[in-house]
């Protein structure tokens, strides 16, 4: 049993956690952020599954690549599995990260089994105003300046800002969102608001036949409209679940009922009874 090793690909940076031979699962981490941010789900996840999480190109312990589209990014994601050899992959991806997932099933369908978004906005309007914090980080002139000078304490502020109750947030998270440049997390926040401008997140999946969807989405998400998960009811066959009292830290907020619900959806199908 693997239960819990590196790897250092080039231009990214994989952790395996659970038995190699057990059904893939594929987690892609959001924006300013790193695959640590999966880590309290893990142990859950990791005793049925094959964990594969990536760090992003400029997250975590990722180097910068030259553009941070979601194909992009897909395509990294879809050059790891390949690496390893994996196809038919279950695959989660939390806020951004949903669009990168959505985009390597688009464009290799051959890779992905299933999808779960988690607090995966689905179009621009439905992102709501944004915490002051947040707004005076990104935003020139004082964001860069501030970017610089971010203490842990400060970090962990911003972090737990898109939650909607108290949350410990782990060290090596807090590290590993240090080491995210400004410009980094502005070309990425950029890239992803084209993407789902150019078309909704549930318009693309609708044209995805086949594939399992299943939505989670917080019921008192601050970053994006938690009504909004209706959207994704256009999804032909799409299972939609809402986690009572959860902002848009999932992972940090509910982790046992996110796996859990997780788990369930990425369970093989029952073999059918033989009289």
């Amino acid at each position: 049993m693997d239960v819990h090793d590196t790897a250092q690909k080039p231009a990214t940076h994989v952790v395996h956690d659970g038995p190699r031979q057990a059904p893939p699962l594929l987690l892609i981490h959001g924006s300013g952020a790193s695959g640590a941010t999966w880590g309290p789900m893990v142990p859950a996840l990791a005793a049925r599954h094959h964990v594969i999480r990536v760090d992003l190109p400029g997250c975590g312990q990722s180097p910068p690549a030259p553009a941070y589209d979601a194909p992009a990014q897909a395509a990294r994601v879809a050059a790891v599995l390949d690496g390893l050899g994996l196809r038919d992959v279950a695959v989660a991806g939390h806020s951004s990260g949903g669009y990168v997932a959505t985009a390597l099933a688009e464009h290799r369908p051959d890779l992905v089994r299933s999808l779960a978004l988690i607090s995966t906005g689905p179009s621009p309007d439905a992102l709501l105003a944004q915490p002051l914090l947040h707004r005076v980080l990104l935003a020139p002139p004082f964001g860069p300046l501030l970017w610089a000078r971010r203490s842990d304490a400060m970090i962990r502020k911003a972090l737990r800002a898109t939650a909607a109750r108290p949350v410990e947030i782990p060290d090596d998270v807090v590290a590993e969102v240090r080491d995210i440049s400004y410009g980094t997390l502005r070309s990425v926040l950029r890239a992803y608001g084209d993407y789902i401008a150019e078309r909704s997140v549930p318009e693309r999946l609708a044209a995805l036949p086949g594939v399992p969807v299943l939505a989670l989405f917080g019921s008192a998400d601050p970053r994006w409209d938690p009504a909004s998960a209706r959207q994704y009811a256009a999804v032909p066959g799409a299972r939609l679940e809402l986690l009572p009292g959860v902002g848009h830290l999932a992972m940090f907020e509910d982790p046992a009922r996110t796996a859990e619900l997780l788990l369930a959806f990425t369970a093989p199908a029952p073999e059918p009874l033989i009289d």
